[in-house]
């Protein structure tokens, strides 16, 4: 008669199993990752092209810091007085900043702030076509 012992109860869980489907869904993600395209929106066609009322004011940085309000040179200082005069006759006019792309950034954001803070409402940032 041979006596056996009795087996032990085990308090343990072996993870190994888990980490192994852990490790096999992130090998997943990562391969299928890069595949998927997130950021591509398909913009709804209109049947006739949008018209503004007026021409915006454009307003020229060149990378010398000099500043033009629809190609007349202007200082700094004026620049409030001159776009103020402008939307006093048309309110509805937008204004645009066109700045060389080798003007810091922080010049046109410090323009667009004096614009804002003086209630000029509609501010934007005039752009190239990617194709031109």
């Amino acid at each position: 008669m041979s006596r056996r012992k009795p087996r032990r109860l085990m308090n343990q869980i072996n993870v190994v199993p888990y980490i192994d489907v852990t490790l096999v869904l992130l090998v997943i993600f990562m391969v299928t990752a890069p595949l998927t395209n997130p950021g591509v929106v398909e913009l709804p066609s209109v049947g006739q092209a949008l018209k503004q009322a007026s021409a915006p004011l454009v307003l020229t940085v060149k990378i010398n810091k000099g500043i033009e309000l629809d190609g007349k040179a202007m200082p700094r200082d004026e620049l409030l007085l001159a776009v103020r005069n402008q939307l006093k006759k048309e309110p509805q006019r937008a204004v645009v900043i066109a700045a060389d792309k080798n003007v810091k950034y922080d010049e046109v954001v410090s323009i667009m702030d004096l614009l804002k803070q003086n209630k000029v409402e509609k501010v934007g940032l005039l752009l190239k076509p990617a194709g031109n």
